[in-house]
């Protein structure tokens, strides 16, 4: 399944990235939250091990979420109750323990039937829109890593998966705000790293998002603010989509101002 090795691919980058960090870089604070590198790699971590629960089962995937929620019951925030749980993990170990787990549940999603549906905290999934949102999230997160230490990740057609993911999650976009869906759902074309022209929805000059497709894949994660790239965005739909694109399951959470998310450069 494609799917799953460019979620391999994409752990993949990242972890080359992480092995030339200095001990000392592991602590330092990303633009993300004032989150630390291992503060980011706990996260991804995180979200891997209660993804092979969701493998495993829709009983070991409640059991995962009843441990967490119980943490979140006792006032602890996403972040505390991650350092709560995988504090102990840090610098190489970190690295190597999540570098582990990745290869782990990869090799599981390839066995599971095409056709299953895996637990999440929204809707259940799909094993390649799961294995899709892994690949999401990891590259999402690696932007604060790669942004930090002021390299710029290659970008290659794998993106064409969270392009997709970014398109499918327009309506989810709103209702998640409790926001009526705006109509008509705009067009969106992207060009890819490879030079390919990728495109969703009927044509249309007047409402519409145009552009790279890495600017659009940094706006609907939420690495960027939409005025922090080339985007072109037109019509009111198109544009009340960009200031608040999420397509990450979870509570709404606001893009970053404009200006604050960048790679840093000496």
């Amino acid at each position: 399944m494609p799917q799953i090795a460019d979620f391999r691919a994409e752990a993949d980058e990242l972890r080359t990235l992480l092995a030339t960090l200095h001990e000392d870089d592991w602590d330092r604070t990303t633009q993300f939250k004032a989150w630390t590198i291992n503060d980011v790699v706990q996260h991804l971590h995180a979200s891997d091990l209660i993804g092979a629960a969701a493998a495993a089962g829709r009983e070991s995937f409640a059991e995962a979420r009843r441990e967490i929620e119980a943490l979140r019951n006792r006032g602890m925030s996403r972040l505390e109750e991650t350092r709560y749980r995988l504090g102990h993990l840090k610098g190489l170990r970190l690295l190597k323990t999540w570098r582990t787990q990745v290869i782990s549940l990869c090799d599981t999603l390839a066995t599971l039937p095409p056709d299953t549906r895996l637990p999440w905290w929204g809707p259940d999934m799909g094993v390649r829109m799961f294995a899709t949102a892994r690949q999401m999230e990891t590259w999402a997160h690696g932007q604060e890593i790669f942004d930090l230490m002021g390299i710029g990740p290659q970008p290659t057609d794998r993106l064409r998966n969270i392009a997709e993911l970014g398109v499918r999650t327009f309506g989810w976009t709103f209702a998640n705000r409790g926001l009526p869906k705006p109509e008509p759902m705009p067009y969106v074309r992207l060009t890819a790293p490879s030079g390919d022209l990728w495109e969703w929805n009927a044509p249309s000059a007047g409402n519409k998002v145009e552009g790279m497709a890495v600017d659009f894949c940094q706006v609907v994660t939420q690495a960027r603010n939409v005025a922090d790239t080339e985007l072109s965005v037109v019509g009111e739909p198109a544009r009340a989509w960009m200031r608040i694109a999420q397509c990450f399951a979870g509570p709404p959470e606001d893009p970053p101002a404009p200006g604050t998310r960048f790679r840093v450069t000496s």
